[in-house]
């Protein structure tokens, strides 16, 4: 029986965004024209659950490009409409559209002349008439034995907020670097902001020996580095090759005299680089598909200027 009223509740639920589809009309292309030409905030308001759910539809606009902050309706009549201003927008949410506090701030935002837009279940409400746009997002029926705690009601309005949000952030021509730019401290800003340069190994760091080097010394210069690898470049100083620690394995596996071979010998040829001024994640990315650890970074003239290594990756959190 709970069982079973846990998958009426889901499918009910699931149910009310379906519906949601078809009412993406003209009102709700009108609503995204207004949100873009906002020239000041967009303020979200509700009370009880709709204010629960107008913070988080407030927290994606804010997150996605759009000033927006949440008003409590009861604060705003005793003195918090002070944060609303010409220029602005405001969103309200209301099943019913018949809500008090709601009702009450109503004057002051139209005297303030700031286009209101209304999502709400009843089309026909106080709220729905004063609004200058009304988004349906009313549902058949709340998903629950007693038809009254709202659940597809606040999902509806929640996945509407989502709607505008994400079309609003289209029209915007938002970006990831964009996104990345609101939200620097977690995982996404690390992936989306930090370059090689910000985590490379450079100057007298860089393991770098000509192709005349002999091997004794090429590998002197790999351990006192201590990345498993170093740089091979030519007499112009641009990159010929790298040698790893596998390459003189295998080195020392076939050849029977290694030490009296030059790094030219044992380096592989065309290895992958990387540019200081590429993402970090797709310094992983290349190193992941071609199975090895550290990347050669160089400028546009091929020189090399610092080496990147999955290690070091690791440590900032970007894989």
């Amino acid at each position: 029986m709970i069982e079973e009223t846990a998958k009426t509740v889901l499918r009910l639920e699931a149910l009310a965004i379906q519906e949601l589809v078809k009412r993406i009309d003209r009102n709700f292309m009108q609503a995204i024209g207004i949100l873009h030409d906002c020239k000041g905030r967009v303020v979200v308001t509700g009370m009880g659950k709709s204010g629960l759910i107008g913070k988080k539809i407030a927290a994606t606009l804010a997150s996605t490009g759009t000033p927006a902050f949440f008003l409590h309706p009861a604060e705003g009549i005793h003195g918090d409409l002070g944060m609303v201003s010409r220029g602005d927008v405001v969103i309200v949410i209301s099943n019913s559209g018949e809500t008090e506090e709601l009702i009450k701030i109503l004057p002051a935002l139209k005297r303030l002349a700031v286009p209101l837009i209304c999502l709400t279940g009843n089309t026909r409400s106080t709220l729905a008439k004063n609004s200058d746009i009304v988004i349906d997002v009313g549902v058949k029926e709340e998903a629950g034995p007693l038809g009254l705690v709202p659940t597809a009601s606040t999902t509806a309005a929640l996945a509407m907020g989502d709607a505008l949000s994400i079309a609003l952030l289209e029209k915007r021509g938002f970006k990831e670097e964009d996104f990345a730019y609101f939200h620097p401290g977690g995982s996404l800003g690390k992936k989306l902001l930090l370059k090689v340069s910000d985590v490379w190994h450079h100057g007298a760091a860089v393991p770098r020996v000509t192709e005349k080097t002999p091997l004794k010394d090429v590998i002197i210069e790999m351990t006192s580095k201590k990345l498993g690898m170093t740089s091979v470049v030519n007499a112009r100083g641009k990159l010929s090759g790298v040698i790893t620690d596998g390459d003189l394995r295998r080195l020392m596996e076939r050849e029977r005299a290694p030490m009296r071979l030059k790094a030219s010998d044992a380096m592989t040829r065309r290895p992958k680089v990387i540019g200081p001024d590429a993402l970090a994640v797709k310094a992983v990315q290349v190193m992941e598909q071609y199975s090895i650890t550290a990347l050669v970074v160089v400028d546009a003239k091929r020189k090399v200027v610092g080496v990147v290594h999955l290690h070091d990756l690791l440590k900032t959190g970007v894989v």
